[in-house]
Parts: C-alpha cells; structure tokens; sequence
C-alpha cells in the first residue's frame, strides 16, 4: 500500500508542477499591461510623472526582468508563502484577498457536491426499479444535466430573483450589513447564497441521478444479481449488493468531475456576483491583474488535487478489488 500511494504522490506532484507552470504563463499571455492599468488608475497628466511611475511598478514587481528570471522568482516566493500583491486591490497581498473570499465559495461548492452525489445516487438507484420515475421524473434531469452552469444560473436569477423576488440576486450578503455571528446577518446570508447553490445542485444531482441508474441496471441485470435471486435472497440484499458495486463507479466519477464542478462554480459566482474565487477572476481580468488571477487559479489547482488525493483513498478503503490487486502487485 506504502508503494501504491508512493507513486500517486509522485503524479500528483508532477502534475502540481505542470499545473502551475501553466498557471504561470496563462496570465501572461494575457492582453494588456497591468502596469499601465495601474498608472491609469492614478489619472497622471505630467509624462515624466507617468514614465517615473511606470518605473517603479516595473521594478516593485519584477517585470523588468526576464522571464525565466520571474519564473524562478514566482516557485521560490511561493514555496514562502508569498503571492504577491493585488495590483487590482494594491497594496493588499494576494494572500489576504483569497482567504477572505474562500470561505464562500467552500460553503457553496462542499454543501452542492456531497449533497447532490449523496441524493443524486440515492434518486438514481430508486428510478432503477421504478418505471414510473424512469419515465416522467428522469427525462428532466437529462435536461438538466446537460444545461451548462451559467445559464441555469441566469435563469434562476430571473425567475426566482427578479421575477418572482423570492430571493436575492448579487453578493454574497447585503451591502448594508456587517459580516457577524448575528441571526440577521445569517439568514441574509443564506437567502444570498441559496440560488447559487440550487444552480450547482441541480445540475450535478441530474448527473449523478442518470449515472447511478443505468448502473444499477446493468448490476442487477449481472450474473451475480440472477444467482443470488435462484438461491432465494430477499430482493432487498440483491438490490444492497448492486448498490454498493454501482457507486464505485461514481466515486471515481467524482473524482473526474471535480474539475468541471470548481469551473461552474467559478462561473455561476460571476452570474450571481457572489464575492468568492469566481468574482476575484472577473476583477482579476478586468484590471490584467496577473498576481491575483494566478493566485485564485493556484488555489484551485491545490485544491482540485487534493480532493483527488482524498477520493484515491476512499476508494482503496471501500472497494476490497483495489486492496487486492496493491497486495499481489507488492
């Protein structure tokens, strides 16, 4: 097991590596200067005033070096814990901006993805044997899961915040409030967060829903399924057995979506301006805010990996095949 987990540390370092190496250069690749977007922002009249500024910002951040010089800069400043200065929020560390901003986005992503893979499963596996949900309930969620995040986003927006003003529509809380541990500033916060989160669900919950049932009919349909049956084994045991060996599937479907999932919800941020990582890239980009777009994408790529890490080993601990086949290859 040592020598299992010995090499998926490996690949994920070397991933990791690759990651943010790209998530280096992304940024740069980008169109404009920042440089010129902050000397912008201080509205200078005086050409000497703008070079000399222009000047400084250069040197404070390194871009009058050459590249493979920041480059080097950029593992060694991160391997201290440093990331930089917001050029979009100057002077404040890119650091401080991002742990501000990811408590909202965990509370919005962790709650959407156990919560849907959790009922989505459960769903999926009762419309296996249920032809009535098979064929009225199901169709919809083949719909919905194939929506892409951002226009049920919108729609939900229109219809729940503007339309119907059941709930509200932009931020993460009201602008009138303080972030505290009152009851007013908690329910206000929950009715921000709840169409957010909807949009998530329901289109993981569709995914997760059609998956598990076309598995556990293929399970049920398995030799095994058909023995334990002759012998006499009360439907609910054969059924227990189908789902167990039909999530495993999922877990590493899980695994899978996770990437896809962190991306959505970037995006259904930007649709509801909710003050999380996907709100730091919309103003990243607006400002070529190079520091703090690498450092929301390096946050992602960290966190991304490490969820796949997790579900690497849950997977060892709940499917016996996996322990098996790392004993014999030892």
């Amino acid at each position: 097991m040592g020598r299992y987990f010995g090499r998926k540390l490996a690949i994920y370092a070397m991933t990791f590596v690759v990651a943010v190496t790209i998530n280096w250069l992304i940024p740069r690749f980008m169109p404009g200067d920042p440089v010129r977007a902050m000397v912008a922002r201080a509205g200078l009249q005086d050409p000497a005033g703008v070079a000399a500024m222009r000047e400084y910002y250069s040197n404070l951040f390194g871009f009058d070096l050459p590249w493979w010089q920041q480059y080097l800069n950029f593992w060694g400043e991160l391997f201290s814990g440093n990331f930089g200065v917001s050029l979009w929020a100057y002077p404040k560390p890119v650091g401080t901006i991002i742990l501000e901003a990811v408590p909202y986005t965990l509370g919005l992503l962790l709650p959407a993805i156990l919560l849907s893979w959790w009922a989505g499963n459960r769903f999926g596996a009762f419309a296996a044997r249920k032809k009535v949900l098979d064929n009225t309930v199901l169709p919809v969620w083949y719909v919905l899961t194939a929506t892409p995040y951002m226009w049920l986003a919108i729609l939900l927006a229109w219809a729940l915040g503007k339309v119907a003003g059941i709930f509200p529509v932009g931020r993460s809380f009201s602008a009138s409030l303080e972030p505290s541990f009152s009851w007013l500033f908690i329910t206000d916060l929950i009715s921000h967060w709840f169409l957010p989160f909807l949009s998530l669900f329901l289109v993981m919950f569709g995914g997760w829903a059609i998956g598990m049932r076309n598995l556990v009919i293929y399970e049920l349909e398995a030799d095994y399924a058909h023995y334990l049956g002759a012998l006499g084994a009360p439907q609910r045991l054969v059924r227990r057995y189908a789902f167990r060996n039909a999530v495993l599937p999922q877990v590493t479907g899980l695994a899978l979506q996770l990437g896809v999932i962190v991306g959505g919800a970037v995006v259904t941020e930007i649709v509801f301006d909710y003050r999380g990582l996907g709100y730091l890239v919309l103003e990243a980009i607006k400002t070529s805010d190079l520091f703090l777009l690498q450092g929301v994408f390096l946050f992602i790529v960290i966190g991304v990996l490490v969820a796949n890490f997790i579900i690497d080993v849950v997977y060892v601990l709940v499917d016996p095949r996996t322990r098996v086949g790392m004993g014999s290859g030892s």
